[in-house]
């Protein structure tokens, strides 16, 4: 199993959040350092990450270049956020059911585990909550949020043929996972505030107009697309 956690300017948390990772037994972790300007990547390095530069920005680019740069032999690839707000520990409780055949791709959702007070906005856990009410209608599947921590198999990931670049890209995944049938499951785990850093989005009124603008769009794009799963993609 690898662990994807794409990053921008993460230097304060990202140490500890490889750490607390590789205690959880996982193979590889995959740092994506995304144009950052301080020392994410020497501190990731140091802590036993493998980091990989996608200086191109976007949130859909780094996790797919974390795609890309997977080892040979890995059956299974987790995404998490770097900034410490997600909690690695829950990583058996995720990657579990994926492992054990029961699930295809397991999200896990911050609404129905615990938060840390301030951990999420009200407009975060209103566009989980729309955005969920939207898949059921158009897919017959319910979501609660649209959380970075998840799981599936590589080969799944790869024939769902995503190509959102930006913010987009957990909803791609979970509405092309949803169209094509996949089994999934949904997961509470906890959240907690960011270690540190400064949100790229949820502090930042003009960036999180321009994600929730991308995320709407991708919605619309994908809601009168037909499905792009291909399990002959390869590997």
């Amino acid at each position: 199993m690898a662990v994807v956690i794409p990053c921008l300017n993460e230097a304060e948390p990202i140490a500890g959040v490889v750490r607390h990772v590789l205690a959880q037994g996982v193979d590889v972790v995959i740092v994506v350092d995304n144009g950052s300007t301080d020392d994410t990547a020497r501190y990731a390095i140091d802590a036993g990450a493998v980091v990989v530069s996608e200086s191109r920005r976007g949130y859909g680019r780094a996790c797919a270049a974390g795609v890309k740069a997977v080892p040979a032999g890995i059956e299974i690839v987790c995404f998490l956020d770097g900034d410490g707000s997600d909690a690695p520990e829950f990583i058996p409780a995720v990657v579990g059911p994926v492992a054990a055949n029961v699930a295809d791709f397991v999200m896990g959702s911050r609404l129905l585990g615990r938060r840390e007070p301030g951990s999420m906005t009200p407009q975060q856990m209103v566009a989980g909550w729309i955005a969920g009410l939207l898949m059921k209608l158009t897919y017959g599947v319910h979501f609660t949020d649209m959380s970075p921590f998840r799981a599936l198999r590589l080969d799944r990931l790869r024939a769902l043929g995503m190509v959102e670049q930006t913010y987009g890209w957990n909803l791609e995944m979970q509405m092309r996972a949803a169209s094509a049938g996949l089994r999934i499951l949904e997961v509470p785990l906890d959240h907690r505030c960011r270690r540190g850093g400064v949100s790229k989005v949820s502090g930042n009124l003009i960036a999180g107009l321009s994600a929730a603008w991308k995320i709407s769009a991708t919605f619309l794009r994908l809601a009168v697309s037909p499905s792009r799963y291909d399990p002959r993609r390869p590997l």
